[in-house]
């Protein structure tokens, strides 16, 4: 009897730790929120997203004991961590593709298995565009299936259509990062943004009918030179991005933030008529970012 009460005490007790953490990622500001738990707290982690049944997620993590990115899936509780990628090169940009046994994930492997050198931070706060990544498809085991892209060029940041039968990506193929479609497995790769400037991180539409994606859109000559000299260098300086939707076929381009801020991570929500993005737009120094609808 004693011992029961003492087990049913530590419950109680973890309970109530748990509780308590639980709430200490919440603000008062945040109404649209019910509980908020932590799944990752080992080394970096970044860019998850569920897999077609909403049972799993894939992400890239550090892990604590990597010294780059590489791709793990986990149960949306944030147990059953598992390495998905080769354990080569840096990875990024993972994404299920129908039947969740398989995925996509862009890789620097192929030019070698050790991490490519960091950003250069002479140059500010940038983002490198590994031209030495490619997107690739493989089993939920870690084995490599089949390289998707093989141009010249950084190629990364894949989604995949609700449908399964398109995959969107950026790659600077063409010199300048810009918005492409391709079919599953890899053919028919057609660009579909024209603009100067950055256009990265696209993301269908529930029904398959738009795509969502980040934009830079330099101006001025000082800053038309500064993004050419950046890019020639594989960089992008991503303090001034805004919000646009296209047509899946690339017509009908609408820029729908006009912030000069920090704007990126755009999801259409499940009625198509609205987006959830991340901006730095209320920050005075730049570096807090918020959700916005």
């Amino acid at each position: 009897m004693h011992s029961t009460k003492i087990l049913l005490l530590i419950l109680i007790s973890v309970a109530f730790l748990y509780a308590q953490q639980a709430e200490q990622f919440r603000y008062p500001e945040e109404k649209h929120f019910g509980k908020i738990t932590m799944l990752t707290d080992e080394g970096e982690n970044a860019e998850a997203y569920l897999s077609f049944n909403g049972k799993k997620l894939i992400y890239q993590s550090t892990n604590d004991t990597l010294n780059c990115d590489q791709i793990f899936t986990m149960n949306l509780d944030g147990t059953d961590k598992k390495l998905v990628s080769n354990g080569l090169g840096r990875t990024t940009c993972a994404y299920y593709l129908p039947g969740d046994s398989t995925v996509i994930y862009a890789s620097t492997y192929l030019a070698g298995d050790s991490c490519p050198p960091p950003p250069d931070q002479s140059h500010g706060y940038v983002w490198k565009l590994y031209e030495s990544f490619d997107i690739f498809s493989a089993d939920v085991n870690g084995n490599i299936l089949k390289a998707l892209t093989t141009a010249n060029g950084y190629d990364a940041e894949a989604t995949v259509s609700p449908k399964g039968d398109k995959i969107v990506f950026t790659s600077t193929r063409d010199g300048d990062p810009e918005i492409y479609v391709m079919n599953i497995d890899g053919s028919s790769q057609t660009r579909l943004t024209f603009e100067k400037g950055y256009d990265g991180g696209p993301f269908f539409s529930a029904d398959g009918s738009k795509i969502v994606f980040r934009a830079s859109r330099p101006k001025t000559e000082e800053q038309l030179a500064d993004y050419a000299d950046l890019v020639k260098f594989g960089y992008v300086r991503p303090t001034a991005l805004e919000i646009y939707v296209m047509d899946a076929d690339g017509k009908n381009v609408n820029q729908i933030t006009n912030f000069g801020k920090a704007s990126f991570a755009p999801f259409f929500h499940p009625d198509g008529k609205r987006i959830i993005f991340a901006s730095n737009l209320n920050s005075k120094d730049g570096r807090n970012f918020d959700l916005y609808m």
